[in-house]
């Protein structure tokens, strides 16, 4: 079974433990030598006792009675001094008697067919006991408090540079290039060798990123050229009065696709700096902005397919957002409702805090739901020619932007994202 405490904790438990089995055996060794040498002793002198008692037999002088706290028994005794039943079935030698309420030790010696019974009233001998189980006990406990007291202060001494490490492993800085090295600021034990694997963890990550920021800065820089010329070369032919309406419309869409694209570059610009920061720097626009200028691209293509546009414009408030980053996730969200949906409507909801995205299309088996915002992945119904990366891309920018966005379904069929915008980004 795999233990879940934390590593300090364990090392409290283990002190615990230890000082528990130390001092439960150090006291139950006390308790049984000291109840052993104290039963040598009181046997030895219930014994001398005897003996002198037997002498004073022997000359038949009974003038000396025992201690006040003993009693005197023999086989064929006087009055006082007759062998009770109780004690006639003890053996030669140091015994424990009860007798009513009260214990004793006896003494039994026997003497040409003769017993002989010392008793002594073991009481003070109890009290003592008592007295030392209550002075054992009371030790145990404080050696297991002070135990987990050592313990609490060795497992922070132990785990502060732990501690340290998993936060500076942690913060995002670390990850720059010119993060410094861990290693140097710790000692060559466990932890440096720790901090060591880490940086060279640490190091193929940040070569890893740079390689991913250089690739998608390189590829965004040299689509642009193409698309300038794309766009040029609409604009000449839209100023050509020899172009029929059908081809002028051609052409004014493959000009607001070449303008859509330039915007993704944009924001795959953008992204591969992935600094927040970097987001008051490009054109900032409304939410409501955004929308209209979305709902005029989109309207044609989805009502062409049959379906109907509804638009709830809300409430939203005024506040200014990365015009190039917004405009990648409402559009994505709403082209990938236009790619799922066969009949039925799509739904453009404006809130106070951000938008909806629904639709009456296949949905999404729950199964994948959580896997939809990764790279690659399509839905169950794969149409179009797209890779399945425009929902990835919706998650890369919401978290670069400190947005938030889920997926639910919608009954009786249909998906619906929620985008949550972060109104601190502002601009």
């Amino acid at each position: 079974m795999e233990f879940k405490q934390s590593l300090a904790q364990r090392i409290i438990i283990a002190f615990a433990l230890m000082s528990a089995l130390v001092a439960g055996a150090f006291a139950m060794g006390i308790v049984a030598t000291v109840h052993l040498v104290e039963e040598k002793l009181i046997s030895a002198g219930l014994g001398g006792d005897l003996q002198r008692l037997l002498l004073m037999d022997s000359v038949s002088d009974w003038s000396h009675r025992p201690e006040p706290d003993q009693l005197f028994y023999f086989s064929g005794g006087p009055g006082d001094f007759k062998l009770p039943k109780d004690l006639r079935h003890l053996e030669p030698g140091f015994h424990e008697v009860f007798r009513e309420q009260l214990s004793y030790h006896a003494m039994v010696e026997v003497v040409d067919g003769r017993h002989y019974v010392l008793l002594q009233d073991q009481s003070d001998f109890e009290e003592r006991e008592r007295v030392l189980f209550a002075v054992v006990l009371v030790g145990f406990v404080l050696s297991l408090v002070l135990a987990v007291f050592l313990g609490w202060i060795l497992a922070r001494k132990v785990m502060a540079p732990v501690v340290r490490l998993a936060r500076q492993v942690r913060h995002r800085d670390q990850l720059l290039g010119l993060a410094p090295p861990l290693a140097p600021d710790y000692a060559a034990d466990e932890v440096g060798e720790l901090a060591v694997a880490f940086d060279a963890t640490l190091g193929r990550l940040r070569q890893a990123l740079t390689r991913e920021r250089l690739f998608t800065s390189d590829v965004s820089h040299e689509l642009r050229t193409p698309l300038m010329v794309l766009a040029s070369s609409c604009e000449l032919l839209l100023e050509n009065p020899g172009i029929d309406q059908r081809g002028r419309a051609q052409v004014e869409r493959i000009a607001r696709a070449c303008e859509e694209m330039r915007e993704l570059v944009q924001t795959f610009l953008m992204l591969a700096r992935a600094q927040r920061e970097d987001a008051g720097a490009g054109p900032q626009q409304s939410l409501a902005q955004v929308a209209d200028g979305l709902l005029g691209l989109w309207r044609e293509p989805i009502e062409t397919k049959g379906l109907t546009l509804i638009f709830e414009p809300g409430n939203p408030a005024t506040t200014c957002y990365n015009a190039t980053l917004l405009h990648a996730v409402m559009g994505n969200l709403l082209r990938n409702a236009l790619h799922y949906t066969e009949r039925g409507f799509i739904r453009l909801t404006l809130t106070t805090t951000g938008f909806r995205v629904e639709d009456s299309g296949v949905g999404i088996p729950e199964e994948k739901r959580e896997a939809m915002f990764e790279p690659f992945v399509r839905g169950g119904e794969k149409r179009g020619e797209g890779l399945g990366l425009g929902l990835s891309l919706v998650q890369r920018i919401c978290e670069n932007q400190g947005w938030s966005v889920s997926l639910t379904t919608m009954e009786p069929n249909g998906c619906r994202f929620q985008v949550e915008l972060d109104s601190s980004v502002v601009g």
